[in-house]
């Protein structure tokens, strides 16, 4: 019996660490994404309805004051856009699939604003993290492009910046308050005119 307790602690240990640097790996192969489509309660909706999305993150990016605040950002007072930082697994969804989700959940053809929310705070952009998703987003671009679709897109391309997470109450707004979420949205007319530009 004493001889075996060694063995049997040492096991156990052996198995949590295992099952530990199982659990890491597995949170490392998720991958993030920012994209921004004007009111990030909407675009963190719109992608949490995407299989293989973990989650979806409302915050402040492509800016260059530190610690923005919503007061601040709704007012235009930086250079900010809302956005959301989308956490993935890339086994079930690629980035090439998010970007091309994205692009039906925006209307490109509008400059500085979306829908019923005007100023550069919400203008529409998709920023990359590497060259790999750099090349991605601007064949996609060019692609949309092509197609004649929209006159001009207006939609940033960038490398991502530094992305700041917005307050509490905003996070999961539309799951916390769905009926003053799904008041905002249709009254912003934002389904109806998605609809139109992409039917």
């Amino acid at each position: 019996m004493n001889t075996l307790y060694p063995i049997l602690r040492f096991t156990a240990a052996f198995a949590l660490s295992a099952s530990a640097l199982l659990g890491a790996v597995a949170h490392a192969a998720n991958a993030t994404a920012i994209f921004a489509g004007g009111c990030f309660w909407c675009t963190e909706a719109d992608f949490e309805k995407l299989p293989g999305v973990i989650a979806a993150e409302s915050g402040y990016t492509a800016g260059q004051i530190p610690n923005p605040t919503y007061e601040m950002v709704s007012a235009g007072r930086t250079d900010h856009t809302e956005g959301v930082r989308v956490t993935y697994d890339p086994a079930k969804v690629t980035y090439s699939e998010l970007v091309e989700y994205f692009w039906k959940t925006i209307d490109p053809s509008e400059k500085d604003r979306q829908f019923c929310d005007a100023g550069t705070q919400y203008r529409s952009g998709i920023y990359w993290g590497n060259e790999a998703e750099r090349q991605i987003v601007l064949a996609s671009r060019e692609a949309l492009k092509k197609t004649g679709r929209f006159k001009t897109i207006y939609t940033e391309t960038e490398p991502a910046s530094r992305f700041y997470l917005a307050e509490d109450y905003h996070q999961d707004y539309y799951k916390k308050n769905p009926l003053r979420y799904n008041y905002y949205r249709l009254s912003c007319g934002r389904n109806a005119q998605l609809d139109r530009i992409w039917k």
